[in-house]
């Protein structure tokens, strides 16, 4: 699939308006309706990673270099399901959110996919990231659920473990996740970057400047909405 095709936009604006409908949603009507929106929407992802799967296998074509749930993205799309489930410490969301707002946004905007609309896996592709995507806006920016003090370390020390996860990965099996050893093919950012290893550690850089830019604009948002809530009658 080409980026930014009319296939590709299509995707992009669905995304947007689930995440829009579910942030004015949970704003306007609270977590009586959030709660059972944020549910469904979890159910959602997980037939679309599921279905994923699936169909690598009836195809024939599922590998352990390819498809073990070793990218970061694979890790946002089953800690999203966790957290709009309701399940787990608070530190879920905070990973939803900075791993949603950076890889998996990053992932919908310059997508690795070779196949398009009809495709199966065209679906499955921008419902698992785009999901987490909207998830994280649901979570954080709809039910106010902003990360706590020291989250951004917390999430980056996530980040670096189970990069060294995806390593020992790559080694054993010979695949690429995290693109650890090259660049996606169908170009992203990293291609600004420079040559490996120098984008691994560009990379990592720019993802800690992305976790304190995304704390900083949910703790400004917070700020907002505190503000304009009614005073508490004396």
């Amino acid at each position: 699939m080409d980026t930014w095709s009319q296939e590709h936009l299509a995707a992009l604006v669905a995304a947007a308006l689930t995440a829009g409908l579910l942030v004015a949603g949970a704003r306007r009507l609270g977590t009586g309706w959030s709660v059972p929106a944020g549910r469904a929407l979890a159910i959602a992802m997980l037939v679309a990673y599921l279905a994923e799967h699936l169909t690598y296998v009836v195809r024939g074509v599922w590998s352990v270099r390819v498809n073990v749930p070793l990218q970061l993205t694979d890790a946002v799309t089953i800690t999203a399901i966790v957290a709009l489930w309701r399940v787990g410490p608070p530190q879920v969301v905070e990973l939803v959110y900075f791993w949603a707002l950076s890889a998996s946004l990053q992932a919908v905007l310059t997508p690795d996919l070779g196949h398009g609309f009809p495709d199966p896996l065209y679906f499955t592709y921008f419902a698992t990231h785009g999901g987490a995507v909207a998830a994280a806006c649901l979570l954080v920016f709809g039910e106010r659920r902003a990360p706590r003090p020291g989250a951004v370390r917390r999430a980056y020390t996530c980040t670096l473990a189970f990069a060294c996860l995806a390593a020992a990965g790559t080694l054993l099996t010979g695949g690429n996740y995290m693109y650890l050893r090259r660049k996606p093919a169908h170009g992203s950012l990293l291609d600004v970057m420079g040559p490996w290893p120098v984008y691994i550690v560009a990379a990592g850089g720019l993802g800690l400047l992305l976790f304190a830019a995304l704390a900083a604009l949910a703790s400004r948002t917070g700020r907002r909405a505190d503000r304009r809530q009614p005073s508490a009658p004396v």
